[in-house]
């Protein structure tokens, strides 16, 4: 019996039992649509991400204290372990065009024109901060003035958003309160300023000196200086994976403060845009094959089906296999038989199923707010699973149907 005739039979006796062989695919259906459903989010959630930092300025090397092993800490803001006496000497080193500190100054609340808002913290720097950034109107701070710049975001929490000009009344966690002028809106995506091109969460950016008060002994200068949680190096684009090696030299060697006041079971991490995509691609797709993996389960029940309804068959048309058998059928012949009904299901589920798929993940795509982005290299998985589930689950059977002596399939009733 040719290939020709065994898809012809299979699908004849499929077809005579329509709902059962239905019932039989939504198992397989179910698996591969949650596969290519968790495939498709995770590879839209990586390239949102990726594309985002990849669009940010890649002569930048970032500077954390963290603790040792977690891939630099980025997404914290790290221990404070960054004095002036650090900065200085980085400004120092070979390819390195600005140095930016961040700081955190714990606050309780904002307040413009009788509206106040709740807010954790604002972020302190120095002006040296905006000389690449995009304004939307305005201009930098001033070191030592009480002047403040906002991003987008931040000065839409205000009704009407909030302009140049306008004033601010920031509250410290301790309660006291200071004021500063907004003289700046920037637009903070997009890698046009440090520490802004991860998120676009409202941000309020005050200068170091004079609002930024956490201090701490240098022990190369022996004095009183402030201390930074995040410092970002910018380089020259020619020569920044060489400057990036110079900066990890410097961290590694007694003579910065920071290698001296890191804490035990902390590191300086020196990291690029190009060191955080890595990073971020290695977890997405852990995530995703992890998630993947528990949608695997479905996949196993529905082959389960497969199986199940297959020696049901095996038993429903053993009086029909004898007569096959009599008329010069051999029992690969059966079992090709048997076998191709089984792949057709699998198959059946697996192009169903990818399709279901890709509308689950638009769907979540368009709920999480991210570009879809499509994962062709699991949908040709997600098929190839299923056509080898149907192959596993009908193995058995069609090895079972084989075996059936002729003799005793024609009495069978």
């Amino acid at each position: 019996m040719d290939l020709t005739e065994t898809l012809r039979i299979s699908v004849r006796s499929l077809r005579s039992h329509r709902l059962r062989a239905a019932l039989t695919v939504v198992g397989i259906v179910i698996g591969i649509a949650a596969v290519v459903t968790f495939a498709t989010f995770g590879a839209s959630l990586k390239a949102d991400v990726v594309s985002e930092i990849e669009g940010s300025s890649a002569n930048e090397v970032y500077l954390v204290a963290s603790e040792a092993g977690e891939g630099g800490g980025f997404g914290g803001a790290g221990q404070p372990v960054f004095t002036e006496y650090d900065l200085s000497q980085l400004r120092e080193i070979e390819g390195v065009q600005r140095v930016v500190p961040r700081g955190i100054v714990p606050v309780s609340a904002i307040a413009h024109d009788n509206e106040t808002i709740a807010q954790r913290q604002v972020t302190a720097t120095n002006a040296t901060a905006f000389e690449t950034a995009t304004f939307e109107s305005g201009r930098p701070f001033r070191n030592g003035a009480s002047e403040a710049v906002v991003n987008r975001p931040a000065a839409q929490l205000f009704p009407g958003n909030l302009s140049t000009g306008d004033d601010l009344s920031i509250t410290r966690s301790s309660g006291e309160r200071f004021e500063v002028t907004v003289v700046g809106v920037v637009n903070g995506t997009g890698g046009q300023l440090p520490f802004s091109s991860f998120t676009d969460q409202p941000r309020v950016f005050v200068p170091a000196d004079p609002f930024y008060q956490s201090v701490v002994e240098s022990p190369n200068a022996v004095s009183n200086q402030r201390v930074y949680s995040q410092v970002t190096v910018v380089t020259d684009p020619a020569d920044t994976t060489a400057t990036q090696e110079r900066v990890r030299e410097y961290f590694a060697s007694p003579r910065s403060d920071a290698a001296q006041l890191v804490p035990d079971g902390y590191e300086v991490a020196a990291r690029t845009n190009a060191d955080l995509v890595d990073s971020i691609e290695r977890i997405v797709t852990r995530l995703t094959r992890f998630v993947t993996g528990i949608a695997v389960i479905a996949l196993i029940v529905g082959a389960v089906g497969i199986a199940n309804i297959m020696l049901v068959s095996v038993t429903e048309r053993t009086r029909e296999i004898g007569i096959m058998k009599a008329v010069g059928a051999r029992s690969r012949d059966v079992m090709a038989l048997f076998l191709a009904e089984a792949v057709l299901l699998g198959a059946l589920g697996a192009v169903v199923g990818v399709p279901l798929g890709i509308a689950g993940g638009w769907v979540a795509t368009r709920y999480a707010e991210i570009p879809l982005e499509l994962a062709p290299g699991w949908f040709a998985a997600a098929v190839a699973v299923g056509v080898l589930t149907g192959v596993i689950a009908g193995l058995y059977p069609a090895w079972r149907a084989a075996r059936v002596d002729p003799i005793d399939a024609l009495r069978y009733e």
